[in-house]
């Protein structure tokens, strides 16, 4: 499997979970006397869900794994053929669906799913074994890096090797870089629009635990290096506007319990779609640091300057393939990740990234 993406790895994985399906209900169908084949407007949508949930619940996701953790594995595809479950159980209640319909069975659905759990789990052992197998040998560590894990490595990267000529943002004139000028002005309105009550809601809670200011504004470096004003919901109690910036820590005291939250579901980043309407941000970029803390990421990492080449984002390749940064070294890992989106960006990747920040989002995974 040396040849292939990650991505395309997960999209083979999907692939086999959907024939494992077709081939299990047609067992089913002969020695079971079910009628699944019969009925393709029930079982696709039956195999989307799963597959869907397999997503949501992160069993696609071990296959990047550089060791396969075999009790998470076990417990996600467990998981995934629960809620499976429920959610045909559902269907069956809110429809009205005949007893004849089989899929709603208990008997059947056991057999399915169990069936499923155990195909889905041998597809994911032998995926990640192949993957492991490949000759990685011939590949340097920066060849690797970009096409196994998807991300440059900074050290590793000579100066010459990533100039603005390389970046496929540098045509001013690209369909597709107006395409994502277009897509942040239509979706940042439409979002803006939907969550509105969410923020009025959570400005409330905020003014109500410390009688505080609900926003929080602080200067981000932008385009090319250009400061802006970034506004988001404070998580945060006040400090001292003479304070010196430091990194936020995991269980940061300075965290307010009503911010705790905000931060996991990342509602505190919202107001940032007013930076995306002003054109200061896109939707999908490398996320804007505090000046006070670029001097010395500048002074210690090789290529940081370099993630100012494209507008900032509310969300990146970075903020969802890597953690929260509160240190030097991990905002090297982070820039890998930036520099990759550097010179892979495209529609494709935006909308992968958006789709991962759902997931994200779903999940209570931010920070």
């Amino acid at each position: 499997m040396f040849w292939l993406k990650p991505r395309q790895v997960l999209l083979l994985c999907a692939g086999l979970d959907l024939l494992g399906i077709i081939g299990l209900a047609a067992l089913l169908d002969r020695f079971k006397g079910s009628d699944l084949l019969h009925h393709p407007d029930w079982l696709l949508p039956f195999g989307l869900v799963y597959i869907a949930l397999s997503w949501l619940f992160g069993s696609y996701t071990l296959l990047r794994w550089p060791r396969l953790d075999l009790g998470q594995l076990l417990l996600r595809l467990g998981v995934v053929a629960l809620a499976t479950a429920l959610l045909v159980v559902l269907a069956y209640w809110l429809f009205h669906l005949p007893p004849s319909f089989t899929l709603g069975h208990r008997r059947v659905q056991l057999m399915l799913l169990s069936g499923l759990s155990l195909w889905a789990l041998a597809v994911r052992l032998q995926l990640w074994c192949l993957s492991r197998s490949r000759k990685a040998g011939a590949l340097s560590v920066l060849e690797l890096a970009e096409r196994q894990q998807q991300r440059l490595l900074p050290a590793h990267l000579p100066e010459e090797a990533l100039g603005p000529e390389d970046l496929p943002w540098s045509d001013s004139l690209s369909v597709q870089r107006q395409l994502k000028r277009s897509a942040d002005i239509t979706l940042a309105l439409l979002l803006l629009l939907a969550t509105l009550p969410l923020m009025l809601v959570a400005g409330l809670l905020i003014w109500l635990d410390d009688r505080g200011p609900v926003f929080y504004v602080q200067d981000r470096s932008g385009l090319m290096g250009h400061r802006f004003r970034l506004y988001k919901l404070r998580t945060m109690r006040q400090a001292d506007p003479d304070a010196p910036a430091t990194w936020t820590l995991r269980g940061d005291s300075r965290i307010t319990p009503i911010g705790s939250f905000l931060r996991r579901v990342r509602l505190d980043e919202l107001p940032q779609l007013l930076n995306v309407l002003r054109g200061d941000m896109s939707l999908i970029g490398p996320r804007p640091e505090r000046p006070e803390l670029e001097h010395e990421l500048e002074q210690r990492i090789p290529h940081y300057r370099k993630r100012h080449w494209m507008p900032p984002g509310l969300s990146g390749w970075a903020q969802v393939c890597a953690p929260y940064a509160a240190s030097v070294e991990e905002a090297e890992l982070k820039l890998s990740y930036d520099l990759y989106y550097l010179r892979h960006w495209g529609l494709a990747l935006d909308l992968l990234i958006l789709l991962k920040t759902v997931k994200t989002v779903l999940k209570a995974h931010g920070r």
